[in-house]
């Protein structure tokens, strides 16, 4: 079983939206049982709520579920549960560099998957108000993102 965790700062927007639409492309490409999926954020101001109402709408807009999401924190016994975690920007890369004891978890930043798009970061929507940019990156960092997986873990 190969395992994913997308994290940002509060974890009820981008990166709850990017397990969201993972899950998603994950599904549809067959490999759910293959594949694990959560996210978190380095901070605990929203632990237990659900996704920020603007992720949960485009969501719904783009027909993805977001049904059982709750907002949870990092935990260091996530470096060990997980293949891939992946921050949304500079600031939840160090955070999580910083966290990391041990583990085998490789730490990516999301718009390493990106790359076309020319991104530093994911912007965040609870500041910029834009959750058809995230959205946007999301989506294309998903695709890249799944099918480095399945090259690297011979998924069929």
């Amino acid at each position: 079983m190969v395992s994913v965790l997308f994290v940002c700062l509060g974890n009820i927007c981008r990166s709850p939206m990017a397990e969201a639409v993972f899950r998603y492309h994950v599904s549809k490409a067959g490999l759910s049982d293959q594949i694990q999926i959560d996210s978190a954020g380095t901070g605990d101001w929203h632990i237990g709520e659900p996704p920020h109402q603007g992720t949960r709408l485009k969501l719904q807009e783009k027909g993805i579920s977001h049904e059982g999401m709750r907002a949870r924190q990092v935990q260091l016994t996530d470096f060990d549960q997980f293949d891939y975690i992946i921050g949304m920007d500079d600031k939840n890369i160090a955070s999580l560099r910083q966290l990391q004891k041990q583990g085998k978890a490789k730490i990516y930043r999301f718009v390493d998957f990106t790359p076309d798009l020319e991104y530093e970061k994911v912007p965040d929507p609870w500041y910029t108000g834009d959750f058809n940019e995230t959205y946007r990156l999301v989506e294309a960092g998903s695709h890249k993102l799944l099918q480095q997986i399945i090259e690297e873990h011979h998924l069929k």
